[in-house]
């Protein structure tokens, strides 16, 4: 009997030791509608899971109403979990910028107010360092003020189901809130062609 224990545990040791989980990092971002957000970061090699919910202000379990009500403090945001053996934060970073407004202290494209302001929220201080580095480059290659905040992260509140993966499941709607809300005319002219 203790044979056969001995030799299940040792399987168990052999098949734990061998099976190595790769590590993954988490990003948050705000930059407007989240629905466009958790598009965006969906589509790129590395990036594990992409959920759209709200973070940074003061109230405990908040929801749409409650958050686009303005009284909050949070913002519409997206947590993306991802594995930084396959993309970096610095590559999530270049996507996130080339898709926000980083001038508009107000909100994002037609969706404006608090809720809507575009925000990095760091989970750690690698990734504050190179936010604010990367936010200095901007800076510097526009020749003028950044008005995207960066900001350590606070509890991410999921979003209710209808607002995950909103573009997949409604993309006839999403298509149509997204041209009417001047998204892809305002990108192109900061941006260029090469977004």
């Amino acid at each position: 009997m203790l044979t056969i224990l001995s030799t299940i545990a040792l399987f168990g040791l052999i098949t734990n030791n061998s099976v190595e989980a790769s590590p993954t990092e988490t990003a948050i971002f705000s930059g407007g509608c989240f629905w466009s957000e958790s598009a965006v970061f969906q589509k790129l090699p590395g990036v594990i899971s992409v959920v759209s919910g709200y973070t940074g202000g003061h109230t405990k379990n908040p929801t749409y109403e409650d958050v686009t009500g303005e009284k909050t403090g949070h913002k519409e945001a997206v947590q993306v979990v991802f594995d930084p053996t396959k993309i970096t934060y610095d590559k999530l970073l270049e996507t996130y910028w080339h898709n926000i407004d980083p001038f508009d202290s107000g909100g994002q494209f037609c969706d404006q107010g608090d809720s809507y302001r575009a925000f990095i929220f760091y989970t750690n201080d690698s990734q504050k360092k190179t936010a604010e580095a990367s936010k200095t480059k901007l800076e510097a290659f526009f020749k003028k003020p950044i008005a995207t905040e960066i900001q350590a992260a606070s509890t991410f509140y999921p979003a209710e189901d209808y607002h995950q993966n909103y573009t997949t499941k409604n993309p006839i709607n999403y298509k149509l809130y997204r041209i009417s809300c001047g998204r892809d005319e305002r990108l192109k002219e900061i941006w260029g062609s090469t977004k």
